[in-house]
């Protein structure tokens, strides 16, 4: 059944876990439905709430004061009015340059039934926005690719992946913010500094950044 115009959080909750004194962990049933109340609680924050942590199916609330009334919490949480899906925002974004001369770019082709220039352009034309972030500081997971880029991870994983690479895999695309192993299928490499210690903030990606990859000469 398509979702009504807007819910409430009470609609999606599945339920709550308490995490220490000062968090408490959402579960709901989708990505989706990570997004969508993670944009509500972006444009009306609960009383007391500091930070918001999205993951694949969770997203964490993160209190200050040990003391804060949990329940009033939940109560409050469960009359926020969460917006039905909507594509990535139109505005600008991160622009990403990348380099499409990646290891995996002719097995994506091959698994996809594309040509390597049929990937990049389908991988250049889509609108993405990072729905959480993990694995590693800086790497956002990216949704909203064109769905005939789905693959799956390599069977065995990578024991360097180099920064800056960029890759996809199951419903996600991800650019690699520092040298570490990796999974996922390489189409190419940008030499944009995704994390930076010495940045405020270090990361350029942070859950709701929008972001467009554009192909540079090789």
């Amino acid at each position: 059944m398509p979702p009504s115009p807007t819910s409430t959080a009470r609609d999606l909750v599945r339920a709550t876990r308490a995490v220490g004194d000062r968090a408490f962990l959402v579960e709901v049933d989708s990505l989706d439905e990570v997004e969508r109340l993670r944009r509500a609680l972006a444009d009306r924050p609960l009383t007391g709430v500091t930070e918001y942590v999205p993951a694949a199916r969770t997203l964490l609330l993160r209190y200050a004061d040990a003391g804060t009334d949990r329940a009033a919490l939940l109560s409050e949480l469960d009359e926020i009015e969460v917006p039905a899906p909507s594509p990535a925002s139109e505005g600008e974004g991160l622009r990403v340059p990348v380099r499409y001369d990646g290891a995996d770019l002719d097995e994506v082709a091959e698994l996809t039934g594309l040509t390597s220039a049929e990937v990049v352009a389908r991988h250049t034309a889509a609108r993405y926005r990072v729905a959480f972030c993990g694995f590693a500081p800086g790497f956002g997971y990216l949704i909203g690719g064109d769905p005939v880029l789905r693959v799956p991870r390599l069977p065995s994983p990578r024991v360097r992946v180099p920064a800056g690479a960029v890759a996809v895999a199951d419903e996600f695309s991800a650019v690699y913010p520092r040298e570490s192993p990796g999974g996922w299928r390489l189409l190419g490499h940008t030499q944009l500094p995704l994390w930076d210690a010495r940045r405020d903030p270090p990361a350029l990606l942070t859950p709701g950044t929008v972001v467009r990859f554009e192909e540079v000469a090789s």
